[in-house]
């Protein structure tokens, strides 16, 4: 066996995969990347009467293909995103020696020549029907089949796969709700409970279900049922399947922004104690959750601090600069990257189903980069919205993967009764003291998403919450204001300012952001900012209060 790729040992991958690897059990995992693999680009058109068909074949493919191990890896175009999926390719090929297979953009002959045994036939969809697209990727998983439709039935039969399942006019005018109690009642019993994708995102005549490939893999029921009281058919099975899932599993994908928002079903899926992850448009998971760490990899944090120091600030400003959204999504690749201190949130189950991309951050991040676990746990959840006797276990996993990927900060956002526009974002004490209990040995918590005003100190570790964020469009000179105003009112020194980035916001307009305040401040990397708030307290313990505005539609 070649050992250049294979796990180390007690190294950080396996360690990682303990836990997790017994709620996701059929989850395969190698233990060296392939010699080869196929790099089959999508055509970026995402239109359901144009080249969508031809796009959610592959999926259906790479699906089922890589169940025998990572053997397709689907090119996305630059500006997909979850724009890492194109310098992981060249990461792939460097450091774990991939070596790509390169087929021609709509060549669907050649993949189906190459690929299509791993397919025991075909479930065609309704191109009058759009939902039947994601009950169709279910039938793919759970009965084997390639996905097509009517226009794809002779290249499918080509090579060998044979109608199955054919859902034309099966579905025609009926409602969501009525579709999707057909295909749980006729597949859910079937369905893998350790795993439910939400294929939802963008609506009506655009679809990118992106993390469809691992569904398919996964054998998982998907769905985009709405968790909006507005549908109350809808919200009611979909209680219904999350209320079958194992224990603590993991939801992937995301809601559909026609019918409901983020705040319903994360809060929802926290009802249910599960793990929210990813987005419907996360790629190639089927791929690169089989691509083990190379065996001559840890992931280190750039700690600045150690955690029993004291560091005494200086009666001046004090500002620390995180960006959330996870990596994958943001400024990683983009401008000034390494210019200033700057934090990054990470996406703490990447640790099994993104190795390779966790390991490209590490590998590239610079002297200035400081990593932080986010959300809230193991995974994107409110914590307010969870049950108190599921919140402990689930808190232990997120101990675990802190520890693996070593992170000494925990980042939470509640979007429960509120965002940063309506209602609030703050904890309750109940929720600040669970947190204080389950992570000991953290140096510092963050909350919020926009701002907050819940802070607290104890044994010498702060909570602290945002007080600012910074939108994408906001212009530079209109943000410097921001913060000089937020100066200004804060008059006790030293004052810790604690600024949201969000997504795209490149670091160069975050440090010409600070190089315009007049005042007497410093920028430090998060960790120092944790360790110089719990050695001057001039932020007011606050935690959320009755007489505090809710929204339960945030």
């Amino acid at each position: 066996m070649n050992l250049r790729n294979v796990i180390a040992i007690g190294a950080v991958g396996l360690a990682a995969l303990t836990s997790v690897q017994a709620q996701l059990s059929t989850l395969k995992t190698s233990d060296q990347a392939p010699d080869k693999a196929a790099l089959i680009p999508v055509i970026n058109n995402w239109r359901v009467a144009e080249k969508l068909p031809h796009n959610l074949t592959l999926l259906s493919l790479q699906g089922l293909a890589n169940r025998e191990g990572p053997q397709i890896y689907l090119k996305y175009p630059e500006d997909w995103q979850w724009e890492i999926a194109g310098p992981l390719i060249d990461f792939l090929a460097d450091r774990h020696e991939i070596d790509w297979q390169h087929y021609e953009m709509g060549d669907l002959d050649s993949v189906l020549r190459d690929f299509g045994s791993a397919a025991k036939g075909a479930v065609v969809w309704d191109k009058d029907v759009r939902t039947s697209i994601i009950v169709g990727f279910t039938i793919s998983g759970i009965e084997d089949l390639l996905l097509i439709n009517e226009d794809q039935i002779d290249i499918a039969a080509k090579h060998g796969l044979e109608v199955k399942v054919d859902l034309r006019g099966q579905f025609t005018g009926q409602p969501d709700h009525v579709i999707y109690q057909w295909a749980y009642d006729e597949y859910f019993h079937r369905a893998n409970r350790e795993l439910y994708v939400v294929l939802g995102g963008e609506w009506g005549a655009v679809m990118k279900p992106g993390v469809a490939d691992f569904g398919v893999q996964q054998r998982a029921w998907m769905a985009d049922l709405s968790a909006n009281p507005a549908d109350p058919e809808e919200l009611a099975l979909l209680n219904r399947v999350l209320g079958e899932q194992e224990e603590a599993s993991l939801v992937m994908g995301w809601h559909s922004y026609k019918k409901d928002t983020e705040g319903q079903h994360t809060t929802l899926t926290g009802n249910y104690g599960l793990k929210m992850e990813g987005l419907h448009n996360l790629p190639n998971v089927s791929f690169t959750s089989q691509i083990p760490w190379t065996s001559d990899f840890k992931f280190t944090n750039n700690h600045t601090v150690e955690p029993d120091e004291v560091v005494v600030p200086e009666k001046k400003v004090y500002i620390a600069a995180l960006a959330t959204d996870s990596m994958g999504i943001g400024a990683w690749t983009k401008q000034g990257r390494g210019r200033i201190p700057y934090g990054w949130q990470v996406l703490m189950n990447w640790s099994w189903l993104n190795p390779p991309a966790l390991q490209y951050y590490m590998e590239t991040k610079t002297p200035n980069d400081y990593f932080v676990a986010g959300l809230s746990g193991p995974g994107y959840m409110y914590p307010k919205s969870i049950p108190a006797e599921k919140f402990p276990p689930l808190m232990a996993d997120a101990r675990e993967l802190m520890k693996n990927l070593d992170l000494r900060i925990m980042e939470i956002m509640d979007y429960s009764e509120g965002n940063r526009h309506i209602g609030n974002t703050d904890l309750t004490k109940e929720v600040v003291d669970l947190y204080y209990q389950e992570f000991p040995d953290v140096i510092g918590f963050i909350n919020g998403y926009g701002t907050a005003r819940t802070f607290d100190l104890r044994d010498g570790i702060p909570m602290i919450s945002y007080d600012y964020y910074l939108g994408v469009h906001r212009p530079t000179e209109e943000a410097a204001a921001d913060l000089e105003e937020l100066i200004r009112l804060n008059t006790d020194r030293p004052y810790f300012l604690l600024i949201h980035v969000r997504e795209r916001t490149t670091i160069e307009q975050v440090a010409n952001i600070l190089d315009n305040l007049n005042d007497d401040v410093e920028v430090v990397a998060v960790d120092k900012f944790m360790k110089l708030a719990a050695a001057a307290k001039t932020y007011i313990t606050r935690y959320q209060q009755p007489e505090d505005p809710i929204d339960l539609n945030p």
